[in-house]
């Protein structure tokens, strides 16, 4: 019986999201550590690295990362949250710290797809988490406080790391920055109750999961417009956190030091914009305001708002470059949380959520795999960063036209002939 108590406890939602916030923000960290040390003259001598060699190297952690997104989401439906996510946390920790023995560009590619596999779990772990604990109305406050780890990671790691590389060493910063993270362990596996699934339960999920199987997924408007928004939001979002410090040292003069600078202004920024406009959302929602409109208007004012990084990249002075430079990110996030919200939770029915995440999580990936290689080359033909930053530009339009034309309730994913007659008449009448 005091076993069962023990099982059953209950916990604290918001505690266990800013646990999840600070798991997604030491993942940042690790992932981003590359970046500040492609940007370090003396580790591009010792590799005798290209810019192309660049582009490839901050990409791979993005190939492995997005194809297992789909399988480490049925993981944590068949095992639960707790355990996979604290197993995979240990492994890329312990591999971002041996990235430091690293003595080869092809092994230093193979630790950056190891890395990539082992933080897959992280988002399809944290969506089935929200979308078992958190209503609709407490969403998007929900995910703008867990966006934070995603802004703080790269925000915080960029300065440390250049830090740790300009006083003493990158494989000093490598080591230091995968051990330090493992801390977070222990209040993680205390907080979170044991959620492994029992048999009857995997019974309801599968019979649950059926009722919304990948190809209706596949058929809706909205996950393709979802596939849309989440690729052309993470072009930009990568980008920054591959190349902005390279971009702030070789384009405009910044030392290693003062492009962490600016790099954690610009991530800070998008981090409390993020927070607030999801709760702003979140107000309007809980007054009675239709959520599709409400999120679709945030998304479509950010991705408007983030094109001002092509001012930046045409800007004739250095303070000009920089202003826009943090600017234009911190504009991102408005899209943020509601994007988050609308494309893998308003939208969604909540057995397909695990599914749906995992899926939109491809399209994430593939956006950080692209950006870091297709801006190495764009680089490599056009001798500066004008042409990288061109392409974020169309990608951002993109977003925003996607936002309007294909994020509609009417087009949204059914659960099964039943559920679909039921909604029928609400659906036909709340077309956004």
């Amino acid at each position: 019986m005091a076993t069962t108590r023990a099982s059953d406890r209950t916990e604290n939602p918001w505690g266990v999201l800013v646990l999840l916030a600070l798991g997604l923000m030491i993942s940042f960290v690790d992932r981003t550590s590359l970046s500040s040390a492609l940007a370090d003259k003396g580790f591009i001598q010792h590799f005798a690295l290209t810019n192309v060699q660049r582009g490839w190297l901050n990409a791979a952690f993005f190939w492995s990362y997005g194809v297992l997104q789909m399988p480490m989401g049925w993981l944590v439906d068949r095992y639960g949250v707790k355990w996979p996510y604290a197993i995979c946390f240990l492994l890329w920790c312990l591999l971002a710290a041996a990235t430091a023995a690293v003595t080869t560009v092809s092994a230093l590619i193979l630790m950056r797809l190891l890395i990539g596999a082992a933080e897959s779990v992280v988002i399809p772990a944290t969506y089935r988490y929200l979308a078992d604990h958190f209503p609709e109305h407490r969403k998007g406050t929900a995910l703008g406080i867990f966006s934070i780890g995603g802004k703080m990671g790269p925000a915080l790691g960029a300065p440390i790391a250049a830090w740790m590389i300009v006083s003493s060493s990158w494989q000093w910063m490598f080591l230091a920055t995968g051990l330090v993270g493992l801390v977070w362990l222990l209040p993680w596996l205390l907080m979170l109750r044991n959620d492994h699934p029992t048999k009857p339960q995997l019974a309801a999920r599968a019979r649950a999961a059926s009722s919304v199987p990948l190809s209706s997924l596949l058929a809706s408007p909205v996950v393709w417009g979802g596939l849309i928004n989440n690729f052309c939001y993470a072009y930009f979002n990568f980008y920054c956190m591959t190349w902005m410090p390279a971009y702030l040292v070789e384009q405009r003069g910044l030392s290693l030091q003062k492009s962490g600078l600016y790099t954690f202004f610009s991530f800070a920024g998008i981090a409390v914009v993020a927070v607030l406009a999801g709760w702003a959302a979140d107000r309007l929602i809980a007054r009675g305001r239709d959520a599709v409109l409400v999120r679709k208007t945030f998304i479509v004012a950010g991705f408007a708002g983030a094109t001002t990084v092509l001012l930046g990249a045409h800007a004739s002075s250095l303070g000009m470059a920089l202003f826009w430079n943090v600017v234009s990110l911190t504009l991102l996030g408005l899209v943020t949380a509601n994007n988050l919200a609308l494309c893998k939770l308003t939208l969604i029915p909540k057995p397909a959520v695990g599914l749906n995440t995992g899926l939109q999580q491809v399209a994430t990936s593939l956006a950080g795999g692209v950006s870091a290689s297709l801006s190495g080359w764009l680089l490599h033909v056009g001798g500066s960063y004008e042409l990288p930053m061109l392409a974020i530009f169309v990608f951002l339009v993109s977003g925003a036209v996607s936002t309007i034309v294909l994020m509609r309730r009417r087009w949204a994913p059914r659960i099964g002939a039943v559920q679909a007659d039921a909604d029928g008449a609400a659906a036909a009448s709340s077309i956004v």
